[in-house]
């Protein structure tokens, strides 16, 4: 398997966290796409060409563009036209520089298909997955509110443009559910991957989280959860790299560090832990 960063992690310009994330050995990064200096909204043409030929300069390539456009996902009626717009608009930049993968969270799937949300959430990724999927895309929405089981079918629906970014972390702080069981009920979906780690300080009901409050505010509260470096949390790494091998996954695993004082340096601790688990 390779080795991703996403490119804020750093808490640097895009090309600045790009040749550090070389510096450590990455072999490509996930930038987001819906804000700060990689806008898709305000790169030009040749912005792109740009960055094209920065990345292969520097042996570099995209593992994912990050398309999350925030709380709360497709789960509001009125904002879901924007948002469904934006999301092309980045699948379009995703073509532009020969990257096959755009991840998003999408808010908290119903458990029921008979639920009006879950049919609304739905008609709004088979749009966008069927445009992914007519430019050669796959948008992967990003594990976290639900168990595997129901991300699965919602999936499933969503038709061939939608898979699965799996975040092994998200699983643990949110659901509880073990990272690897997760594996192998989505098996083939998955497509792109985090390594992150975590705890649950709280189990509640994922819509506090996700869903009806504001998601930024939990996460720098960590009320509920608690974002760890890699190798201190509840995740077991032997476990989920086994589950990834066993069902033919050999994409990338992404490190993504969104709190703590130096990132960098526990960017620099998850690779020492991955070479120590043989996972790259």
């Amino acid at each position: 398997m390779k080795l991703g960063i996403i490119t804020n992690s750093f808490k640097r310009g895009t090309k600045e966290a790009i040749l550090a994330a070389k510096a450590l050995g990455a072999d490509g990064v996930q930038i987001y796409a819906a804000r700060g200096d990689f806008n898709y909204a305000t790169l030009t043409d040749a912005d792109v060409q740009d960055y094209k030929k920065f990345l292969a300069d520097n042996g570099m390539v995209i593992s994912a563009l990050c398309g999350d456009l925030g709380h709360p996902g497709f789960q509001d009626p009125q904002k879901n036209p924007e948002r469904i717009a934006a999301t092309k608009g980045i699948i379009d930049l995703a073509v532009k520089l020969d990257t096959k993968i755009v991840t998003t969270h999408v808010g908290v799937i119903p458990e029921y298909e008979t639920s009006p949300k879950y049919q609304m959430m739905l008609a709004a990724l088979r749009e966008v997955g069927d445009y992914a999927h007519e430019r050669g895309v796959t948008l992967a929405i990003e594990t976290g509110p639900e168990l595997a089981t129901t991300l699965l079918k919602f999936v499933n629906c969503a038709g061939d443009g939608v898979g699965v970014n799996l975040d092994p972390a998200n699983f643990v702080m949110v659901t509880g559910q073990d990272p690897a069981e997760a594996v192998y009920l989505i098996g083939k979906k998955i497509v792109h991957t985090h390594v992150k780690d975590g705890v649950m300080l709280v189990r509640v009901d994922p819509n506090a989280i996700y869903g009806d409050a504001d998601v930024e505010d939990e996460i720098r509260g960590a009320r509920f959860f608690a974002e760890v470096p890699v190798g201190e949390g509840s995740v077991n790494w032997d476990r989920y790299v086994k589950a990834l091998r066993d069902v033919g996954y050999d994409g990338f695993l992404t490190i993504e560090r969104e709190v703590g004082e130096d990132p960098a340096a526990d960017i620099k601790t998850a690779i020492d832990f991955m070479k120590s688990k043989n996972m790259i």
